[in-house]
């Protein structure tokens, strides 16, 4: 199993990166957050899964080690496979999802691509047991959803909308002062 590669970015594309150790390159799938990371001639430490198929080994990188645990435990539902479980984390962060499990909230996940309500919600009852407990985070998962959405609403994609939330106090709370502290990132 390889579980964490260390090496230069030496191309990069829309869902994976090429990435060189030891003189080999290893195609990675990765998430948003590991693509905005990544910069070409740049040495970057990868968290990886590897998911064994009939006809393929695909290689799947995150972040750190958090992002891969939550991918570990999506995969284990029916259902969900690392593609999906990919795309679910493309979508929020892994405090909001474990934030959204533990209330029963599904909003984030069927804002995947070919997720479902019924999906969605066999999701979230099958993990809400396998988290255990959850300390709360400052923001409210209503509050997070409604400042995302309001973003879009003004034209921001999806991706640029999440990501300004994550860049500005988590001290900020309400929904209005979230939008309005992004849109000052947005505008830099």
């Amino acid at each position: 199993m390889i579980s964490k590669i260390t090496g230069q970015v030496i191309h990069k594309a829309d869902k994976f990166l090429i990435v060189e150790t030891n003189n080999i390159g290893y195609k990675v799938f990765g998430t948003a957050d590991l693509l905005n990371l990544a910069r070409a001639e740049q040495e970057l430490k990868i968290w990886t899964y590897l998911a064994v198929r009939e006809n393929a080994l695909d290689l799947y990188g995150f972040v750190d080690k958090k992002e891969l645990d939550f991918f570990e435990l999506l995969i284990t539902i029916s259902g969900v496979g690392p593609k999906t479980a990919l795309n679910i984390l493309n979508v929020a962060n892994v405090d909001s999802l474990r934030k959204a499990v533990s209330t029963g909230e599904t909003a984030h996940l069927t804002k995947v691509s070919g997720l479902g309500k019924k999906m969605a919600d066999k999701i979230v009852l099958e993990l809400k047991g396998k988290l255990g407990s959850y300390e709360e985070i400052n923001l409210g998962l209503k509050e997070e959803i409604d400042a995302l959405e309001a973003l879009k609403a003004l034209g921001y994609s999806h991706k640029e909308s999440r990501e300004a939330l994550q860049e500005i106090n988590k001290e900020i709370t309400t929904t209005s002062g979230r939008v309005k502290a992004a849109l000052k990132h947005l505008g830099k």
